[in-house]
C-alpha cells in the first residue's frame, strides 16, 4: 500500500481540492492512503479560536465564523447543490467545537488546543473525501483518532506503537481508498491529541509503518527537498536523492519540507520517501531512502527565525560544570524549551532555544537565581550542512554574528 500526504497548500481552496483528484488520476490510486491536513491556514484560524476562548470569550463565535466563512466557498464550488448532505455534515462538525467550549471546565490550554485546533483536519478530509466520492471516486473515511494512540502529552503527544499497530491493522481495509486526517491522535480516554505543528508528515510515517507500505509520498508546493527555502534564500536547487541519515540531519536542524519525526519510522522498514510536487504530479522530485548521502553534494542552508539566544556565566566565576548543566537541562524540559544549540567553556553556558511554549520568563526567573544571565530574543539559528567558505560568507555579511559553531560537515551561526 502506498501512503499520500497532502499538506494545508494543497487543498487550500477548491482547485486545489480539484487538483487532488487530478494527482490522484494521473498516479493512480489503488492500494492508497491519503493523509490530509487543514485547507489553507485554518490551523492558524482554529488557533485564533483558541487564543479568543482564553483572552476574550467576546470574540471566540466571530474568530470561529471566519473558519466557518473560509470554508463556505469552497464547499459551494466543489457541490453544485446547496442540499447536498457534506453542508449538513461540515455544520455538524463546526457545532462540536461550539458545544466544547461550552462544557469545557479544563483550564489548560494545551488540552484545550487539541480538543478545538484538530477540527481543521476533520473539516478538510469530511470535505474531500465526499469530493471524491462525488466525482465517482469511492473511498473509506478513517477518524484517525481512532488508530493513533498516543500518551497525554497535549500539543506534542508520544505514540503508543503496540496499540497504533492494532488499530490500523484492525480497522484500515487495505484494498480501498482511504482518507484520514494527519497531526491527531487520542489518548486513552479518547481526548483528541495533537501531534506537533507540521505533523501530517509524521502521521503518514506512522501510517506506513503499521502497514508495512511501499512507499510515502508527501505531496508539497516545491518540486522536492531544495538544499535551501526559497522563501529565505534566492538561489536553491533540487536534491535528486537523500539518505535517511542525511534527511534525518536536515530535518533535526530544521529544514521545513520533512517533520523531524518522520524519518525514524520509515528508516526502521527502510519505507522511501518521496517528496513531489501537487502541480507537476509526472515529476520524480526527491526521493529519501537507503544508500546516496545526498546527490548533488552541495551546502544546504536552513534558518530558525524568531530564536532565543540565553548566556549564562556563574556568578562568582566558578565552573559551569556537569551538576549546573544537569540542572540548566532539567530547567529547560520542565518549561518545554526545545534546544537548537549549545556551546559551554569553563566558566559560561549558552543555549539558543524555540519558546514556542511560551516557557522563556519563567526559565528566565529560575536561570537569575544561580547564574548571571544575558538573553537574546529573536535572533536566527542558521545551519549550513556541508559548508564551503564560500556559503559561509554569503551569510556573515550583514550580521552580527553572537555564536559560531563548526563541525566537520556543519556549521551553526546564531545571528542578530
Amino acid at each position: 500500500m502506498r501512503v499520500f500526504k497532502f499538506g494545508g497548500a494543497s487543498v487550500k481552496d477548491a482547485e486545489g481540492v480539484k487538483n487532488l483528484l487530478k494527482v490522484l488520476q494521473e498516479t493512480g490510486h489503488e492500494d492508497t492512503l491519503l493523509v490530509i491536513s487543514a485547507m489553507g491556514k485554518t490551523t492558524n484560524a482554529m488557533e485564533n479560536v483558541v487564543n479568543a476562548y482564553f483572552e476574550d470569550k467576546n470574540q471566540v463565535n466571530s474568530a470561529l465564523q471566519e473558519v466557518i466563512g473560509y470554508h463556505q466557498p469552497i464547499l459551494e464550488a466543489l457541490f453544485e447543490s446547496p442540499q447536498h448532505p457534506i453542508f449538513e455534515r461540515v455544520k455538524a462538525l463546526f457545532e462540536e467545537v461550539k458545544g466544547f467550549l461550552l462544557w469545557n471546565k479544563s483550564p489548560k490550554h494545551s488540552f484545550v488546543y487539541d480538543q478545538v485546533v484538530g477540527y481543521g483536519e476533520l473539516v478538510s478530509t469530511t470535505i474531500v473525501s465526499a469530493y471524491l466520492d462525488e466525482v465517482g471516486l469511492k473511498n473509506q473515511w478513517l477518524d484517525i483518532r481512532e488508530l493513533i494512540k498516543t500518551d497525554s502529552s497535549y500539543r506534542d503527544a508520544h505514540i503508543n506503537w503496540e496499540r497504533t499497530q492494532e488499530a490500523v491493522q484492525q480497522l484500515i481495509d487495505t484494498k480501498k481508498l482511504n482518507i484520514t486526517q494527519g497531526f491527531l491522535g487520542s489518548d486513552d480516554n479518547n481526548f483528541t491529541t495533537t501531534l506537533g505543528r507540521e505533523g501530517s508528515d509524521y502521521t503518514a510515517a506512522i501510517l506506513a509503518y503499521c502497514l508495512n507500505a511501499s512507499s510515502v509520498t508527501i505531496w508539497k508546493d516545491v518540486p522536492g527537498v531544495l538544499n535551501a527555502d526559497p522563501r529565505n534564500f534566492k538561489e536553491t536547487r533540487l536534491l535528486n536523492e537523500i539518505s535517511y541519515r542525511e534527511a534525518i540531519e536536515l530535518a533535526f536542524y530544521g529544514a521545513s519540507v520533512i517533520h523531524p519525526k518522520t524519518l525514524q519510522p520509515l528508516q526502521r522498514k527502510e519505507i522511501p520517501l518521496q517528496v513531489r510536487s501537487f502541480m507537476n504530479p509526472t515529476q520524480q522530485g526527491t526521493t529519501v531512502g537507503k544508500g546516496v548521502g545526498i546527490s548533488p553534494e552541495i551546502p544546504c542552508f536552513i534558518v530558525k527565525k524568531n530564536q532565543v539566544l540565553i548566556k549564562l556565566s556563574s556568578l562568582d566565576f566558578s565552573f559551569i560544570v556537569e551538576n549546573n548543566i544537569s540542572e540548566i537541562f532539567k530547567l529547560l524540559h520542565d518549561h518545554r524549551m526545545k534546544v537548537d544549540l549549545i556551546q559551554n567553556s569553563a566558566i559560561s553556558f549558552s543555549v539558543c532555544l524555540d519558546n514556542r511554549f511560551g516557557g522563556l520568563q519563567g526559565l528566565l526567573q529560575e536561570l537569575k537565581k544561580k547564574f548571571k544571565v544575558v538573553c537574546h530574543e529573536d535572533v536566527s539559528l542558521y545551519t549550513i550542512r556541508h559548508f564551503d567558505e564560500k556559503a559561509v560568507e554569503s551569510l556573515q555579511n550583514g550580521y552580527t554574528v553572537l555564536v559560531e559553531q563548526r563541525g566537520k560537515e556543519t556549521l551553526q551561526l546564531v545571528v542578530k
